[in-house]
């Protein structure tokens, strides 16, 4: 089995584990909160339980697309399956901003009702209290393990994915918050509960559109950032003098890896052996670069010297 064969099972398996651990975590938070939000009378942990059942919908997202992701490169996709992690992350942002607007559009006509008087806001319960504080502890050791191993394995799904825990940590600090001042102070104060569950909303719309911009843009083939890009133009200038007037460069993420791709000016007197082999060093100094999932097309043109100095 190839290095990068193997190196690809174990970032899997990484991701696999990661993954799960936050899907029965979640299962057993959301089930445990929207039982304290109904008990406790309190919409802000109900919405903070909604909040918990959609992350672990998105850890099912990851653990289906991640799966795909890990195929080696076939017929069929050339260059690999790594997009497909892309479009996971891509859906984990689509459902946090669904989440979000639900949240805002439910609480809001709550807030609305008790200003006109419709309805009399309910004393939140204690437990709801309780299992807001618990869910703030819980969902940040979550999003510090999940970070950690998105990071080892270099995910952008797993990475969308820990932010997700982060913001359901945030979620549940505005709602400890909210039922606090509602649970403790006067009846006027109850309707910070929804308030709270409003600002649960406007923070996931918050992190979604952090994971968003980038994942929209890598599939619409936008090119690697300036700084990689100017790197290459570096590597090729330092290490390879050789070669002159790099030129056309084009370049894209694909998943956890990059395409290069771009043409050089090498000497018309050279042999074709030669030339391939300096096309071959330049690629292959890219993949230890950017790492093994690095696809580069380096196209070679002769030169003259009374043409380019």
């Amino acid at each position: 089995m190839k290095p990068e064969q193997i190196n690809n099972q174990i970032r899997e398996k990484t991701i696999l584990r990661v993954t799960w651990v936050g899907f029965f975590v979640n299962v057993i938070l959301s089930g445990g909160k929207l039982t304290a939000g109904i008990l406790g009378r309190s919409g802000a942990m109900i919405a903070d339980a909604i909040h918990s059942i959609s992350d672990f919908a998105t850890d099912l997202i990851v653990l289906i697309f991640v799966k795909i992701s890990s195929r080696p490169a076939d017929e069929k996709y050339r260059y690999g399956h790594g997009k497909f992690e892309t479009l996971a992350t891509f859906l984990v942002g689509i459902v946090l901003i669904f989440v979000a607007f639900e949240l805002i559009r439910n609480n809001g006509k709550t807030i609305l009702a008790i200003l006109s008087k419709e309805i009399i806001p309910e004393r939140p319960g204690q437990i709801a209290l309780w299992a807001a504080g618990a869910s703030i502890i819980v969902k940040e050791i979550l999003f510090w393990y999940t970070r950690l191993k998105g990071k080892q394995v270099n995910s952008s799904a797993v990475m969308a994915n820990a932010w997700h825990h982060r913001s359901d940590a945030f979620s549940s600090v505005a709602t400890l918050i909210g039922i606090g001042l509602a649970y403790f102070l006067s009846d006027k104060w109850r309707i910070l509960d929804p308030v709270a569950a409003v600002f649960v909303g406007i923070l996931i719309i918050r992190v979604a559109y952090k994971f968003l911009k980038p994942t929209f843009e890598e599939l619409m083939e936008r090119s690697l950032p300036r700084e990689e890009e100017n790197r290459i133009m570096d590597i090729i200038a330092a290490e390879f003098p050789v070669v002159k007037d790099p030129h056309k460069l084009k370049t894209r993420r694909i998943g956890n890896g990059r395409a290069i791709q771009l043409d050089i000016r090498l000497d018309g007197s050279l042999t074709v052996h030669e030339s391939h082999r300096i096309a071959a060093a330049i690629e292959d100094r890219f993949v230890l670069e950017f790492g093994p999932d690095t696809h580069v097309i380096v196209h070679v043109d002769p030169y003259e010297d009374k043409t380019i100095s």
